[in-house]
């Protein structure tokens, strides 16, 4: 069923790589107030000049290109689109199928720290009765898949799309797993997908109150009430003007980096030194995978199919077997009571992680194996 799999590598003319450091040294940096400190009204400028003119001088995307070359990746027409996605094959003697999904602001290369302990459990320390046969598509809008040229390419239709590669690629039942936009299309998927879709692990969990909270689910819900109404910014804005932000980030590699990288620092679980938990290189890989492949406008466009349809809620429970990851410095600082997480998965696994946030790939990528191979290990037989 793969005949219309396509083989790709990635790569980047010179010409785009000549144009980013002409315009990184042409940066416009804003003034700052003096009273005010740092991050504390979004990306600092002081920490973005020295990442700026390290992506300019410093930074090597050809050595990235390279590993990511590493992987199989290939491209496969489903419907209109054409879908970017990694594709290894497990070293075991029973692979499970499992489909890694991506949210925002990341792409594919969010997983690359586990691709090889997942596929090969025995050449990392592992047994390979774990193996899996991992699949990483670029959602739709992001990276190099294709961008959406009309509207209605929500979580819904990616994850309808994703179930057509999996059949293209000869899983009739497949695992799934993801964080951020890969939990929500996971979770469509098990509305919409229940008779393939195995077992779902996911590393944001999202919740339903219930609709007469006590006492401490008031106090929950205020500070999540708290947390959006001072972090929620991006979200409004690419929920409703994804294309007045686009032209802004499009256009000033410099822009893009501030918008993505202020994310990384306020999201991970780094005490507020990013760089405790991602390098520089590291950092502007997966801002590099944004400004070449123009993703900037197309990947908010999400944001807005996701008001489109109704909102964050989930609409609907999804009872294919799930694992939860809680991690402790995961968006909203705030752990959502597991009481409410089962009124949206049938929970299995509940975990606690010691540490992480929500990179939990890039962050803490051998807790993350460990608690992938553990979980999936029941549906091995």
């Amino acid at each position: 069923m793969n005949a219309g799999k396509v083989p790709f590598r990635i790569a980047i003319p010179d010409a785009a790589l000549a144009d980013l450091r002409e315009r990184l040294a042409r940066t416009r940096f804003p003034d700052s107030l003096e009273d005010v400190g740092n991050w504390e009204d979004g990306a600092d400028t002081a920490y973005l000049r020295g990442l700026v003119a390290h992506w300019k001088d410093r930074y090597d995307w050809r050595a990235a290109e390279a590993m990511l070359n590493r992987f199989a990746q290939f491209r496969l027409q489903v419907e209109e689109l054409n879908v970017h996605f990694i594709h290894e094959r497990g070293k075991g003697p029973q692979p499970l199928p499992l489909l890694l999904m991506h949210g925002w602001p990341v792409s594919f290369w969010e997983f690359h720290k586990l691709i090889g302990p997942l596929t090969d459990p025995a050449a990392h320390g592992g047994d390979a009765g774990d193996a899996f046969d991992v699949i990483v598509p670029s959602t739709p809008g992001t990276g190099f898949s294709d961008h959406p040229r009309r509207t209605g390419t929500g979580h819904r239709r990616v994850a309808a799309l994703y179930a057509q590669l999996m059949r293209e690629l000869g899983y009739e039942r497949f695992y799934a797993a993801g964080g951020d936009w890969g939990n929500s299309i996971a979770i469509e998927l098990g509305l919409d997908h229940a008779d393939r879709l195995g077992g779902l692990y996911v590393t944001t969990v999202y919740g339903q109150p219930p609709k007469q909270p006590d006492e401490e689910e008031k106090r929950i819900l205020k500070l999540h009430k708290r947390w959006r109404d001072t972090e929620w910014g991006y979200v409004h804005m690419q929920g409703t003007k994804p294309q007045t932000l686009g032209q802004a980030l499009n256009d000033s590699p410099a822009g893009l980096v501030a918008w993505i990288v202020e994310k990384f620092r306020t999201w991970s679980d780094c005490n507020g030194d990013i760089e405790s938990r991602f390098s520089k290189d590291e950092l502007l890989t997966n801002v590099s995978l944004y400004w070449f492949t123009e993703s900037a406008t197309s990947a908010a466009r999400l944001y807005k199919e996701r008001f489109r349809g109704g909102g964050f809620a989930p609409r609907g429970r999804v009872e294919a077997p799930t694992g939860c990851a809680v991690y402790p410095r995961e968006m909203a600082r705030q752990p959502i009571p597991r009481s409410w997480v089962e009124r949206v998965y049938n929970v299995r696994r509940w975990t606690d992680m010691p540490s992480g946030g929500h990179f939990p790939a890039l962050e803490e990528p051998a807790a993350l194996v460990r608690e992938l191979r553990t979980f999936f290990r029941q549906f091995r037989d």
